[in-house]
Protein backbone atom coordinates (compact mmCIF):
# COMPACT_ATOMS: atom_id res chain seq x y z
CA UNK A 1 0.00 0.00 0.00
CA UNK A 2 1.34 3.13 -1.11
CA UNK A 3 1.69 5.51 2.13
CA UNK A 4 0.46 8.93 1.77
CA UNK A 5 3.27 10.83 2.92
CA UNK A 6 6.56 9.60 0.71
CA UNK A 7 8.14 11.29 3.92
CA UNK A 8 6.38 9.95 6.59
CA UNK A 9 9.31 6.89 7.43
CA UNK A 10 12.16 10.23 8.00
CA UNK A 11 9.47 12.36 9.74
CA UNK A 12 8.57 8.74 12.01
CA UNK A 13 12.24 8.74 12.84
CA UNK A 14 12.40 12.71 13.63
CA UNK A 15 10.11 12.67 16.04
CA UNK A 16 10.91 9.32 17.63
CA UNK A 17 14.74 10.68 17.94
CA UNK A 18 13.51 14.38 19.31
CA UNK A 19 10.70 12.79 21.55
CA UNK A 20 13.80 10.61 23.45
CA UNK A 21 16.20 13.21 23.80
CA UNK A 22 14.44 15.77 24.53
CA UNK A 23 12.85 13.17 27.34
CA UNK A 24 15.79 12.23 28.34
CA UNK A 25 16.96 15.69 28.98
CA UNK A 26 13.52 16.47 31.13
CA UNK A 27 14.84 13.50 32.96
CA UNK A 28 17.79 15.06 34.23
CA UNK A 29 16.86 18.14 34.94
CA UNK A 30 14.29 16.51 37.10
CA UNK A 31 16.50 14.10 38.77
CA UNK A 32 19.06 17.53 39.51
CA UNK A 33 16.42 19.42 40.93
CA UNK A 34 14.79 16.62 42.99
CA UNK A 35 18.61 15.85 44.05
CA UNK A 36 19.93 19.05 45.18
CA UNK A 37 15.92 19.70 46.59
CA UNK A 38 16.60 16.49 49.52
CA UNK A 39 20.02 17.55 49.73
CA UNK A 40 19.38 20.57 51.44
CA UNK A 41 17.13 18.64 54.09
CA UNK A 42 20.99 17.08 55.04
CA UNK A 43 22.36 20.13 56.00
CA UNK A 44 24.07 21.38 52.98
CA UNK A 45 21.83 24.77 53.16
CA UNK A 46 19.31 26.54 50.85
CA UNK A 47 19.26 24.23 47.11
CA UNK A 48 20.45 26.23 44.94
CA UNK A 49 19.07 23.90 41.54
CA UNK A 50 15.67 23.56 41.97
CA UNK A 51 14.94 25.39 39.47
CA UNK A 52 15.60 23.08 37.33
CA UNK A 53 12.23 21.15 38.54
CA UNK A 54 10.85 23.72 36.56
CA UNK A 55 12.66 23.18 33.56
CA UNK A 56 12.15 19.38 33.38
CA UNK A 57 8.47 19.25 34.01
CA UNK A 58 7.43 20.80 30.35
CA UNK A 59 11.03 19.41 29.07
CA UNK A 60 9.21 15.65 29.97
CA UNK A 61 5.80 16.70 28.74
CA UNK A 62 7.08 17.50 25.48
CA UNK A 63 9.62 14.47 25.05
CA UNK A 64 6.13 12.22 25.90
CA UNK A 65 4.30 13.19 23.54
CA UNK A 66 6.65 13.34 21.01
CA UNK A 67 7.05 9.57 21.97
CA UNK A 68 3.96 8.92 22.06
CA UNK A 69 3.55 10.09 18.54
CA UNK A 70 6.30 8.15 17.23
CA UNK A 71 5.59 4.94 18.19
CA UNK A 72 1.94 5.54 17.68
CA UNK A 73 1.47 3.15 14.60
CA UNK A 74 4.03 0.00 16.02
CA UNK A 75 1.92 0.17 19.48
CA UNK A 76 -1.33 0.19 17.17
CA UNK A 77 0.17 -2.75 15.19
CA UNK A 78 1.42 -4.76 18.77
CA UNK A 79 -2.37 -4.15 20.22
CA UNK A 80 -4.00 -5.30 16.82
CA UNK A 81 -1.81 -8.84 16.78
CA UNK A 82 -2.99 -9.37 20.08
CA UNK A 83 -6.59 -8.75 19.58
CA UNK A 84 -7.22 -10.12 16.51
CA UNK A 85 -6.95 -13.84 17.21
CA UNK A 86 -9.47 -12.96 20.05
CA UNK A 87 -11.93 -11.46 18.31
CA UNK A 88 -11.33 -14.28 15.72
CA UNK A 89 -11.75 -16.75 18.41
CA UNK A 90 -14.39 -14.93 20.21
CA UNK A 91 -16.83 -14.53 16.54
CA UNK A 92 -16.33 -17.94 15.63
CA UNK A 93 -17.22 -19.30 19.43
CA UNK A 94 -20.27 -17.27 18.99
CA UNK A 95 -21.34 -18.86 15.03
CA UNK A 96 -20.21 -21.87 16.53
CA UNK A 97 -22.51 -21.91 19.31
CA UNK A 98 -25.63 -20.22 17.42
CA UNK A 99 -25.01 -22.33 14.08
CA UNK A 100 -27.84 -24.60 15.74
CA UNK A 101 -30.55 -22.00 16.76
CA UNK A 102 -29.96 -20.40 13.23
CA UNK A 103 -30.80 -23.87 11.68
CA UNK A 104 -33.87 -23.79 13.99
CA UNK A 105 -35.01 -20.66 13.29
CA UNK A 106 -34.86 -20.91 9.60
CA UNK A 107 -36.64 -24.41 9.40
CA UNK A 108 -39.94 -22.44 11.76
CA UNK A 109 -39.90 -19.92 9.11
CA UNK A 110 -39.89 -22.75 6.38
CA UNK A 111 -42.43 -24.44 7.85
CA UNK A 112 -44.72 -21.31 8.28
CA UNK A 113 -44.53 -20.18 4.55
CA UNK A 114 -45.27 -23.81 3.63
CA UNK A 115 -48.21 -23.90 6.01
CA UNK A 116 -49.19 -20.37 4.95
CA UNK A 117 -48.97 -21.66 0.82
CA UNK A 118 -51.06 -24.62 1.87
CA UNK A 119 -53.99 -22.71 3.53
CA UNK A 120 -54.15 -20.37 1.28
CA UNK A 121 -53.55 -23.67 -1.68
CA UNK A 122 -57.63 -23.84 -1.95
CA UNK A 123 -58.44 -20.06 -2.19
CA UNK A 124 -56.18 -20.11 -5.35
CA UNK A 125 -58.56 -21.94 -7.59
CA UNK A 126 -61.03 -18.57 -7.05
CA UNK A 127 -59.28 -16.36 -9.81
CA UNK A 128 -61.79 -14.29 -10.85
CA UNK A 129 -64.70 -12.33 -8.82
CA UNK A 130 -67.92 -10.81 -9.35
CA UNK A 131 -68.29 -7.42 -10.75
CA UNK A 132 -70.93 -6.72 -8.73
CA UNK A 133 -70.70 -8.21 -5.01
CA UNK A 134 -66.99 -8.99 -5.10
CA UNK A 135 -67.71 -12.88 -4.94
CA UNK A 136 -64.96 -15.00 -5.70
CA UNK A 137 -65.77 -17.35 -8.60
CA UNK A 138 -64.40 -20.36 -10.23
CA UNK A 139 -62.79 -19.18 -13.41
CA UNK A 140 -65.21 -20.77 -15.81
CA UNK A 141 -68.02 -19.41 -14.14
CA UNK A 142 -70.68 -17.57 -15.95
CA UNK A 143 -72.80 -16.49 -13.70
CA UNK A 144 -71.72 -15.32 -9.59
CA UNK A 145 -72.54 -18.05 -7.12
CA UNK A 146 -73.74 -15.22 -5.02
CA UNK A 147 -76.18 -12.81 -6.88
CA UNK A 148 -76.59 -14.48 -9.74
CA UNK A 149 -75.04 -11.73 -12.12
CA UNK A 150 -73.49 -11.86 -15.28
CA UNK A 151 -69.40 -12.66 -14.13
CA UNK A 152 -68.56 -12.96 -18.40
CA UNK A 153 -68.87 -10.66 -21.33
CA UNK A 154 -72.01 -12.26 -22.64
CA UNK A 155 -73.97 -9.01 -24.16
CA UNK A 156 -72.99 -7.74 -27.56
CA UNK A 157 -73.44 -4.41 -28.75
CA UNK A 158 -75.67 -3.45 -31.62
CA UNK A 159 -73.57 -0.77 -32.84
CA UNK A 160 -69.56 -1.84 -32.66
CA UNK A 161 -70.25 -6.00 -31.72
CA UNK A 162 -68.30 -5.06 -28.51
CA UNK A 163 -69.39 -7.75 -25.57
CA UNK A 164 -70.08 -6.53 -22.49
CA UNK A 165 -71.58 -7.71 -19.26
CA UNK A 166 -74.76 -9.44 -19.06
CA UNK A 167 -76.79 -6.81 -17.45
CA UNK A 168 -74.94 -3.80 -19.33
CA UNK A 169 -77.22 -0.89 -20.48
CA UNK A 170 -74.59 1.35 -22.51
CA UNK A 171 -71.41 0.06 -24.46
CA UNK A 172 -67.81 -0.44 -22.72
CA UNK A 173 -66.38 0.70 -25.81
CA UNK A 174 -68.48 3.05 -27.87
CA UNK A 175 -70.48 4.24 -25.50
CA UNK A 176 -74.04 4.04 -26.78
CA UNK A 177 -77.29 2.24 -25.69
CA UNK A 178 -77.21 -1.42 -26.10
CA UNK A 179 -80.80 -2.34 -27.03
CA UNK A 180 -82.17 -5.68 -26.96
CA UNK A 181 -80.41 -8.20 -28.86
CA UNK A 182 -82.58 -10.47 -31.32
CA UNK A 183 -81.47 -13.35 -33.48
CA UNK A 184 -82.36 -12.83 -37.48
CA UNK A 185 -84.21 -16.32 -36.19
CA UNK A 186 -86.08 -14.83 -33.65
CA UNK A 187 -87.01 -11.55 -34.92
CA UNK A 188 -90.41 -10.91 -35.62
CA UNK A 189 -91.69 -10.84 -39.48
CA UNK A 190 -93.29 -7.32 -40.34
CA UNK A 191 -96.67 -7.66 -41.46
CA UNK A 192 -95.63 -7.07 -45.45
CA UNK A 193 -93.34 -10.11 -45.08
CA UNK A 194 -96.51 -12.51 -43.96
CA UNK A 195 -97.69 -14.97 -46.48
CA UNK A 196 -100.93 -14.31 -47.46
CA UNK A 197 -103.51 -17.02 -48.78
CA UNK A 198 -103.09 -18.01 -52.06
CA UNK A 199 -106.36 -16.91 -54.18
CA UNK A 200 -108.02 -19.44 -56.88
CA UNK A 201 -106.19 -17.38 -59.84
CA UNK A 202 -102.98 -18.13 -58.40
CA UNK A 203 -103.49 -21.45 -57.60
CA UNK A 204 -105.19 -21.94 -60.93
CA UNK A 205 -102.25 -20.71 -62.79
Amino acid sequence: MKPIDDNHAEKRTLIRTLGMVILLIGLVFMAVGLIDFFRAFGGYGTPKLFWCLFIGMPLLFIGSVLCIYGFMGSVARYSAGEMAPVATDTINYVVDETQDSMKTVASAIGEGLAAASVSAAPDAEMKIRCPKCNHPADDDSKFCPECGSAILKTKPCTTCNELNDGDAKFCDNCGKPITNFLSPRSAPRRANDQHLPESDNQREG
